[in-house]
This record gives C-alpha cells, sequence and structure tokens, in this order.
C-alpha cells in the first residue's frame, strides 16, 4: 500500500471519529422536560421546576404572553434534587394576576445549549372572557420604604384614562391589551386604614382600586422576667417603635411558645404575667412583614421586686413623726427589705430609707413644728438588690405646734425721742403655729417700771415716744415677744439711742446696682461685738417709713442687698448699724438707684428782665420726681419747632442771664438730665421791650435829629431863596388903572334893556345838578340906537333889571386881567342891557369858564356845583356898599373856588361904582362885575355886607402871604 493511501485512509478515519463526536455531543446536552409551574400569588413568587438530566447550568425566559415583551432572561446555575429534578424561584415585581406569563428553559454547558423547552403559560386575569375592571394587588401588607407595584385590569371594550396612588397621578406602563401597571417608590407607614390606589377610566363609573398597608416588622427591647411574691412571673418589654400595622396584621406575642395577653403599659412598655417561675425566657413577636425574638435568664433570688406597702398611717408629734404600712403577701415576713420614705413639704422634697426584716415602719426626726407633710413609701430586696418597687399610696399629715422663735426687732428713730419699734413677720417655719399676739415692753435697767403694750398679729411697728418714760439716764430697751397656742416666744431685746446720730448728706455714698443687687461693704468696727445691721427704705420717705433690713455676724464686712420690691426710678437710702449691748451706733450710709429713669416731672421755670438782658430762674425738682441722680440743666431756645441749646450747667445752678437778644418775644425750655436722660422741660416765654431810661433816650434823640434836619432845611432855603421864590412863589402883577374912575355916582336907571337879555336855563341833556347861564340874543335897535321900548313893569314877562353894561365880551372872565384893552373895547356900543334871571337856584355858584378858542355866543357859561352850607343860596343886597377902588373888584375875580365857597355861596356885586364907558376904555381894564342887581321898586342892594369876621379871615390870610413875600423878597444876603 502506498504512503497517499495511508495518509487518504487516516484522513478518512479521522473524520468518522469527528463526526461521532459531534452527534453524542447533541446526546449529551438534553432538552430540559417536564416544565411546570407553580405560583404564589401573596407573594407574587413563581417556582418552576424541569428535568434537565446532568445538566446544572440553564438559560431561563420569561415573557408576556400578549405582547411577547422580555420580562426575564438570565443564565442561572441549579443542582438536580435527588428525584432529578431542578427548581428555580422567581420573584414578580407585578402582581401575578395582571397578564399571562410564559416559561422556557434550555440546559447549557459552555458556549453550548440545547434547544429550548416547550412553553409553559402562568394564566392572568386579563383574559379576554373576563370583562371586569380590577386593581393589584388586594389588602397587601409591605414594609415601609420599599417599592411596589400595581396594576389595572380594565374592561373589555372600554378605555383607560389614569391611575392614582392617594391623591397623586402616577405614570404608568402598558403591560397587554387590557393590563396597565405603575410603580410607587419609597412607601410611607400607612394608617390604619391603608393606602388607597384606584385606576380611573373615561367615565365616573368606570373606577376601580386596591388597598395596601405599610408598616414595620417587629421589634423590641428591653424584655425582663421578674418576681413580686417568689412564685409567679411578670415579663415586660418595651417597643421602640410602633408597626402601624392594626387588628389582624398586629404583632402577636408568645413567651416559651406560649401565647399571652399582652397588657399595655405606660412609655410603650408591655407585660405579661405566668403563674410560675421559669428560669429560661424566650419572647417571640411576629406581624405579616416578619418576626423577632429576645430570651432572658435569671434566679428567682435575683429578680425579686416587693409590691407597693398598703394602708399607710402616720404617729406626729412637733418635730417627729412615725409611719407605719402593711404587706398584702406574708412572704415579705421573713424577707429582709430596704425601704425608702418620701418626705415633702411646701417648699422641700427629701427622701429617706431604712431596712429590716419584712420592715413595717419607719421614724422621720428633725421635722418643722406646726408643718404640712406628705409621705409615700416603696421597698426592695436588700439582698440581690434588683430594683425599687412601685410608690405606695401617699398620705398627708401635720406636726404639732411649739413655742415660736425670738422675733427679728429693729427701731427706725424720727427724732429724739420719737419712732418705731419693728419687727419682721414670721417666716412659716419659725412661727411654730399660728401666731395670737405680740407683747412690746419699753424699760430701763435702773427702772423697775415696765410699759408694755399687746398688738393684733398683723401688726408689725409700734410708735414710741420715749419723752413720756420716766428715766433719768441715758438707756432705755425695747423688748419684743410673740404669742402662739403653744406659748411665749423667747424675747428679743434692743437698745434704743435716746439720740438720732446722723450723717451729713455729704457723707453718703453712691452705689451702683449690678448683677440683680446693691454690692455694700465696710471696715470693720471694734465696738461691734454683736455683728451688723443694714436698713434701707425708699429715700422719699419722711416718717414710719416702711423699713427693711437684715442682721449679720460680726466677721461679715460686706453683703449684697436684694429685693422684689426695689423699683426703677426710685432711690433707696442704705445705712449700716454697728450691734452691740448699747444702742446701734450709725457707721455709714449708702444711696442708690436700681435704674435711673428720666426725671418724671418739669422745673417751675421763670423769667424776668434785667436792662437789656433775660434772667431765667427755676426751682428744683422734687426728690420724689428726679428718678435719677441729676447731672444738670439744659437750657434751650424754643422756636417752637426746633430747640436751640443755650448752656448746660450743673446742678448747683437755678438761673441763667440770656445777653445779646434783641427786642422781641422770646420763649425758653429748661430741662433737667440724669444718665437715662432728660425731662419734658419746663417753658417760660417773655417779651424784651425797652428801657424807660432807653426810652427817652431815643426820644431825645429823634427830637435832635429832627430839629437838626429844620435847621439844614432852613439854611438851604435862606441861601436859594431866589429859586425857591422863583419856582414855588412868582410874582403876580398887580391890577393897573389907567385912568380915573372918580366920577360922582348917579342913580342908576333900572329900566330893563332890550339888549344882552341873559336867561338861566335848565337844558336836559346837560347834568341837572349843574346850572348854567345862557345867553339870550338881543333884539335889533333901530336907527338913533335906542332899543325897543320899555317894558312896563308889571308884566307877565320874567323880571329884568336895567343897568349899564360897563364891559361886555363873549369870553370868558380870567382871573388875571391882561394889560391889553381890546377886551372891553367891543362892548362899549352898548349903553344898557337887560337881565332877566329866570332860574336862579338857592346855593351860590361861581362861573367855570372856557378858553378863548372855545368862547362863542351859541355856547352856555357852565355854573359849577353849588358850595354846601348854611349860608349858601342867594342874598339879596340890603343897602348901599360904600365906595372902593377898582383894584379891589379886581381882587374879587381871582379868588379861587374854594374861597369863594367859604364866602356863603352865589352873590353879585356888593360894592356899586359908577364908571363911564370913557373911564373903562380909558383905563383898558376888564370889569369883574358891574355890581349888585337891585329890587326894581328899590335902589337898595339886595345882598347885605360882608361880615366882620369874614374880613377878620381875610385879612389875616393876606397878612400871612404879605409876609411870606417880603421874606422872600428881602435883599439881605
Amino acid at each position: 500500500m502506498t504512503l497517499n493511501a495511508m495518509q487518504l485512509l487516516k484522513f478518512t478515519w479521522l473524520l468518522i471519529v469527528f463526526m461521532s463526536l459531534s452527534s453524542w455531543a447533541k446526546d449529551v446536552i438534553p432538552i430540559p422536560q417536564q416544565v411546570s409551574l407553580s405560583e404564589n400569588l401573596k407573594t407574587q413568587q413563581v417556582s418552576i421546576s424541569w428535568v434537565g438530566g446532568e445538566a446544572t447550568t440553564f438559560d431561563l425566559l420569561i415573557l408576556r404572553t400578549e405582547l411577547n415583551d422580555t420580562v426575564f432572561y438570565e443564565t442561572v446555575t441549579v443542582a438536580a434534587e435527588a428525584s432529578g429534578q431542578s427548581k428555580f424561584l422567581w420573584t414578580s415585581a407585578e402582581p401575578l394576576e395582571c397578564t399571562s406569563l410564559s416559561f422556557r428553559v434550555r440546559s447549557r454547558s459552555g458556549q453550548l445549549t440545547s434547544d429550548w423547552s416547550s412553553t409553559q403559560i402562568l394564566q392572568g386575569n386579563d383574559s379576554p372572557t373576563d370583562e371586569r375592571m380590577q386593581a393589584y394587588p388586594q389588602d397587601k401588607t409591605v414594609p415601609a420604604g420599599s417599592n411596589i407595584t400595581f396594576c389595572c385590569i380594565i374592561g373589555e371594550g372600554k378605555s383607560f384614562d389614569s391611575f392614582h396612588f392617594i391623591s397623586e397621578s402616577i405614570n404608568v406602563t402598558r403591560l397587554s391589551r387590557r393590563t396597565y401597571a405603575a410603580t410607587v417608590y419609597n412607601l410611607k407607614p400607612s394608617r390604619s386604614y391603608g393606602h388607597n390606589a384606584y385606576c380611573k377610566g373615561k367615565t365616573e363609573a368606570e373606577l376601580y382600586g386596591a388597598v395596601i398597608f405599610v408598616g414595620y416588622p417587629p421589634l423590641f427591647t428591653d424584655f425582663i422576667c421578674e418576681t413580686h411574691d417568689l412564685t409567679s412571673a411578670v415579663c415586660h418589654w418595651t417597643e421602640p417603635r410602633k408597626t402601624q400595622l392594626l387588628g389582624r396584621r398586629q404583632t402577636r406575642y408568645s413567651i416559651n411558645g406560649r401565647n399571652c395577653s399582652v397588657v399595655h403599659l405606660e412609655q410603650n412598655r408591655k407585660q405579661c404575667s405566668f403563674p410560675r417561675w421559669e428560669e429560661n425566657w424566650k419572647l417571640l413577636g411576629w406581624n405579616p412583614l416578619g418576626e423577632y425574638s429576645l430570651t432572658d435568664i435569671a434566679d428567682v433570688r435575683s429578680r425579686v421586686v416587693p409590691l407597693p406597702p398598703e394602708e399607710l398611717s402616720t404617729v406626729a408629734n412637733a418635730r417627729n413623726a412615725t409611719v407605719t404600712w402593711q404587706w398584702k403577701l406574708n412572704h415579705y415576713v421573713s424577707l429582709p427589705l430596704v425601704c425608702q420614705v418620701e418626705l415633702m413639704s411646701s417648699d422641700d422634697k427629701t427622701k429617706r430609707t431604712f431596712s429590716g426584716v419584712g420592715l413595717r415602719s419607719a421614724t422621720l426626726l428633725d421635722l418643722y413644728p406646726y408643718e404640712e407633710y406628705s409621705v409615700k413609701v416603696r421597698c426592695g430586696a436588700q439582698q440581690n438588690f434588683w430594683r425599687w418597687g412601685n410608690w405606695s399610696k401617699t398620705i398627708s399629715f401635720q406636726t404639732d405646734s411649739e413655742i415660736p422663735s425670738a422675733p427679728d426687732v429693729w427701731m427706725w428713730m424720727n427724732g429724739d425721742t420719737t419712732g418705731q419699734i419693728l419687727w419682721k413677720p414670721y417666716e412659716p417655719r419659725k412661727s411654730h403655729g399660728p401666731i395670737v399676739s405680740y407683747e412690746v415692753t419699753l424699760w430701763s435697767p435702773d427702772d423697775i417700771t415696765r410699759h408694755t403694750q399687746i398688738v393684733s398679729p398683723e401688726t408689725f411697728a409700734m410708735p414710741v415716744n420715749l419723752s413720756g418714760i420716766s428715766i433719768n439716764n441715758t438707756k432705755v430697751i425695747a423688748s419684743v415677744v410673740a404669742k402662739n397656742p403653744a406659748g411665749l416666744s423667747p424675747p428679743e431685746s434692743l437698745g434704743l439711742p435716746l439720740h438720732v446720730n446722723d450723717l451729713d448728706s455729704e457723707a453718703i455714698t453712691k452705689v451702683d446696682f449690678r448683677e440683680g443687687a446693691f454690692p455694700l461693704s465696710w471696715q470693720s468696727d471694734a465696738n461691734s461685738s454683736c455683728g451688723y445691721i443694714v436698713e434701707w427704705y425708699e429715700a422719699s420717705c419722711q416718717r414710719d417709713c416702711p423699713v427693711e433690713w437684715i442682721k449679720v455676724g460680726e466677721e461679715i464686712t460686706n453683703v449684697s442687698i436684694k429685693s422684689d420690691a426695689f423699683e426703677p426710678g426710685v432711690r433707696y437710702y442704705f445705712s449700716l448699724y454697728s450691734c452691740s449691748s448699747e444702742a446701734p451706733e450709725l457707721l455709714k450710709r449708702w444711696e442708690g438707684y436700681t435704674r435711673e429713669l428720666a426725671p418724671s416731672s418739669s422745673v417751675q421755670l421763670s423769667t424776668e428782665q434785667q436792662d437789656s438782658d433775660i434772667l431765667i430762674s427755676w426751682s428744683e425738682i422734687p426728690s420724689t420726681h428726679r428718678r435719677g441722680f441729676l447731672l444738670g440743666y439744659n437750657v434751650y431756645l424754643n422756636n417752637g419747632s426746633q430747640l436751640t441749646k443755650l448752656a448746660s450747667l450743673s446742678t448747683q445752678e437755678n438761673s441763667y442771664t440770656v445777653k445779646g437778644f434783641p427786642l422781641g418775644s422770646y420763649k425758653f425750655t429748661v430741662k433737667a438730665f440724669t444718665s437715662a436722660g432728660e425731662d419734658t422741660g419746663g417753658t417760660a416765654s417773655i417779651t424784651l421791650e425797652s428801657s424807660a431810661d432807653w426810652l427817652i433816650f431815643e426820644i431825645l434823640a429823634t427830637l435832635g435829629v429832627t430839629a437838626l434836619a429844620l435847621i439844614i432845611v432852613t439854611f438851604v432855603c435862606y441861601k436859594k431863596r431866589k429859586w425857591v421864590k422863583s419856582a414855588f412863589y412868582p410874582a403876580i402883577p398887580e391890577p393897573k388903572v389907567p385912568s380915573d374912575w372918580s366920577t360922582p355916582h348917579g342913580t342908576l336907571d333900572v329900566k330893563p334893556s332890550p339888549h344882552s337879555m341873559v336867561h338861566i336855563v335848565e337844558k336836559p341833556e346837560w347834568d341837572s345838578s349843574k346850572e348854567v347861564l345862557v345867553v339870550i340874543p338881543e333884539e335889533d335897535e333901530d336907527d338913533e340906537g335906542q332899543g325897543i321900548r320899555d317894558e312896563p313893569v308889571d308884566t307877565d314877562e320874567p323880571t329884568s333889571l336895567r343897568y349899564y353894561n360897563q364891559v361886555v365880551d363873549e369870553r370868558p372872565i380870567r382871573p388875571r386881567y391882561p394889560d391889553s384893552s381890546a377886551s372891553s373895547a367891543s362892548s362899549m356900543d352898548s349903553g344898557r342891557t337887560d337881565v332877566t334871571y329866570t332860574g336862579i337856584q338857592t346855593s351860590g355858584s361861581s362861573l367855570v369858564f372856557q378858553s378863548d378858542s372855545q368862547s362863542s355866543s351859541d355856547q352856555p357859561l357852565v355854573v359849577p356845583e353849588s358850595c354846601g352850607g348854611a349860608d349858601g343860596g342867594y342874598r339879596p343886597q340890603m343897602q348901599l356898599p360904600p365906595e372902593n377902588d377898582n383894584a379891589s373888584l379886581a381882587q374879587s375875580h381871582s379868588l379861587p373856588e374854594s374861597q369863594a365857597c367859604r364866602s356863603g355861596g352865589y352873590r353879585p356885586q356888593n360894592n356899586w361904582q359908577l364908571d363911564s364907558p370913557d373911564e373903562a376904555d380909558e383905563r383898558r381894564s376888564l370889569a369883574p362885575s358891574l355890581g349888585s342887581p337891585t329890587s326894581i321898586a328899590s335902589t337898595q342892594f339886595l345882598l347885605p355886607d360882608q361880615s366882620s369876621d369874614e374880613l377878620a379871615e381875610e385879612k389875616h390870610q393876606s397878612s400871612a402871604a404879605t409876609w411870606l413875600t417880603n421874606l422872600l423878597s428881602t435883599t439881605k444876603p
């Protein structure tokens, strides 16, 4: 055989071997058989079992049947049992009722696996044939802090809306066509009725839910078993937390396998009793979430706890009492016991211990007389003491009375012979019974006479007057005793000083209030044989003060005074006295405030002007209103809304002088201040006025300045007299008469003339209050120059007066007469003029003339309003006046209107002079008046002459004007 043939044969053999091995391998990894499922719905666990031959490693696949979603896929190692079955316990996160699950298993050997086993289905409750609406899990108990998954199965043909846990909406996951699941994390303990989880459909009727209970598994500590009678056992323990599970879910207990009826004690303690003692004890507790156990091992004599004593009673004296009791069990008669008695009073509580075999009584010593007490008793085993038993019931008793202790006595002297004997009320434990009265006795060692007075128990002071005691020495002793139902107390005596030894106010030391007290210290005094007395009272008190005091030993040189009666803002005096066989002697004094306040009242302020200054003074604030140590006074200028500080003064000053203020009204405020601040302030006002001397000086100065000014003005006017005269008093030209007017008088022809008829009329369009002269045109004259024939006197026409017209001019009459003679030439042709008075008023009037440019015969002459007065009006001329020169005639028309009013109103010419036309032309002057009209039946003037008074007044005015003219016209330098 060739080499190639041999190689081919070897290759063929190897191929056959390899194929045989492959076929053997398939036969070695069998497919799992007999797969079965067993579920526990309460624990949500599925037990999967199968037969897998010799394989120990398997792949496990769990799917949701309907949606074919993978729930679990892992390789697990499971050892086969003796029967050849392999089992695996799987816990589902979702309730097994939610949906159907499919299970498959295959064997694995390294990378080689068998085929999958047949599928086993665990049927859920979401079957299409079940149309109910469901929620799972139902009534499940879970531990606090865990997570739980709920599922809802909606009815067939219905739709899902939302899932809620308690009141919170939870997101959901779809498990199948009808099943939705939601997970809640970190559950909190539930109440007794559990937590609610529910599903909602599209309608309100589609609502279904489940209830779960969340709590804790059992837990307890301090498991102890004891005995009260050396036979039975009482076991108790403590639960540090509640399980929050009640009813059929609550924790149940057993001791040594026997169920016990649990008694609930205070502070989460529980107790269970058994009739016989056992040295080994085991406590087991369980609930749906788990179980817990404890053990205890003890000898009966090491766990003895006596029962509380019964039937307590007492027998009390003044300072001791005996307490007795009885035992319920006879076992205690021979048992060594230790008992504790708790004694309670109004302000104290003490425990006293007694011991003995079968102890039944205890004597309480060092009690206070007439005191209320309460007692209770508890006992324990003296040997192998375990713990105290429970307290007995409490009973009360009162000790008997005893004579009082000596009272605490002091004195307070108002003067050399008057004062008070003071004593303090008894403290409850020093009176030893109800006080009935006090007896106060004053006596002298050299006098057998004693002055005793009994006072009521509510009285703690008695006034004394040493002047009423017949003594001839310098020592008086006061003694005080107290009385209660048991008798009189020992006397407390005190020597009274016959002279009050007080210290100067400068020797009083200020003391600060620190840490709730007044610290006082002093130097030791050699004369103090029985200690020192420190008294204090309010500084504002003067007589019968409520004094407090303390007594200290002779070795003490400092003390802190505390009192609930101390108030802020109140000053207190503290006095130190030495105690000796003689009367107390004052050594030192202090004063102080617990807390200083601002003064409660203000100073009484007054102000006074002193020349040009203001003196502000005030009185001191009463000591009761100071409420602190005064540091000084602040003086302010009060502007209403603002205070301006003027000065800050010490307490020794009570006045202040304000200087440099101008005249006017001022308001000042003064405030006293302490370390706590200022008071509200006292305010006073004052008006600063000029003094009498200053007023006289001002008047004299004013007069001097006025006189100096007049002198200066007079001097200036004198030096400038020419300018003053030309500016204020120009020269007035005197009237000049060109010809002689002294022609003889003739008889006036009073025949009315047809020429120059003037009527006084009223025009309606003018002011009716004014009078005017209306010029009436003259009638035509005949060729001979004669006028119209004379009218008879007795006619119906208005009366006309005929007179010779000296001046006929249509222009107004001027106050001054110019030198031109042309003004009168035009009127010389008429010899006579008839004037008719048609509207003469009762009041006089004067003419107001127009300018030459406006002069016309057509326009009326306006008469101004009449001057008021009783003398006004028209006056007939009564007699012919004396002849006057023409200068006076001209001057009468130059008077101003006011002077015309003073002269009595309108008057016709009162001086008559016959002037011929030639003379008038020769003088070339206008006559202001032609005379006074006369009655037709008489030639006398109708108006009287001026009175003498009027003439005197005119003369006076003329003389004054002449003086001024002469003054201004002088040629002196």
